[in-house]
């Protein structure tokens, strides 16, 4: 990476960091949605736990929902990061200067990674005193879990971007709905198996159901099985790749259109 591009992608980080610092609301907001969501269902994971206690003995119901919050957060923090040059009609001033559209992807993704965990570490560590799970006992596997939601986050925000400097602000609604349109096959909170036939191989394709099933493997039976992290890192190199060519494609459109400079409109 040549030297101009390091000190590009910086000034963008940067620039991120300084919005974030400057607005302690800001912050707030980023580590107050995934701790809401843990206290919430981790006092249904108590309630169910009085018939099926192997629910609340292992911790797994806590456990996926702070794991599926990560990808979750690293998705809106990416899109919102980009949804801010949209509102503040920014995006034509950025690429004045000689920015390259994938500098622009490095600097989104790091912030998006600094702002999810900003999210998650405080609900993960207040998951310990009120119900008495760590997520941190599942060692390394967490990190592999994790970044693998992390990357499906930045994959699907590629294509929501993409759509975004194409369509403009209309389209903004995409950046809450997309993630929910994969968690009903990602198996988050029950088997694969549960799925009808047709549907299973529908999650076949879906990086985040080997992700899930991996996590019940090593909660309810203490086995890693590092196979299905394995097809889940590369279902996400294939998807971040195609979200990734959908987001050039987009952005040559736009500026050849002359949308750039429209695209708060």
């Amino acid at each position: 990476m040549k030297i101009g591009s390091v000190s590009r992608i910086q000034a963008l980080l940067l620039r991120y960091l300084y919005v974030l610092r400057s607005s302690w609301p800001r912050i707030i907001e980023i580590a107050y949605w995934p701790t809401m969501q843990l206290i919430i269902w981790g006092f249904v994971s108590l309630h169910f736990g009085a018939s099926q206690p192997e629910i609340t003995a292992s911790g797994i119901l806590i456990s996926v929902v702070l794991v599926w919050d990560s990808l979750f957060r690293s998705h809106v923090s990416y899109t919102l990061s980009f949804l801010e040059e949209m509102w503040s009609r920014n995006l034509g001033n950025l690429f004045v200067a000689p920015l390259r559209p994938w500098e622009l992807m490095i600097a989104l993704a790091s912030i998006s990674l600094i702002r999810t965990f900003i999210g998650m570490i405080p609900a993960a560590l207040l998951a310990i005193p009120f119900f008495g799970v760590s997520v941190f006992d599942m060692g390394l596997p967490l990190i592999a879990f994790f970044f693998n939601l992390v990357f499906t986050g930045w994959a699907i925000s590629q294509v929501v971007t993409g759509i975004l400097i194409r369509y403009g602000l209309g389209a903004e609604s995409l950046t809450w709905v997309i993630p929910f349109l994969i968690a009903p096959v990602s198996c988050i909170y029950y088997p694969l198996s549960t799925l009808p036939e047709w549907l299973q191989q529908v999650a076949h394709w879906i990086p985040t159901s080997y992700v899930f099933e991996g996590m019940r493997y090593l909660l309810l039976e203490g086995l890693w099985r590092e196979d299905l992290l394995i097809k889940a890192f590369l279902l996400n190199c294939f998807y971040f790749t195609l979200g990734m060519s959908i987001f050039l494609f987009a952005f040559r459109s736009a500026r050849k259109n002359g949308l750039l400079l429209q695209a708060g409109e």
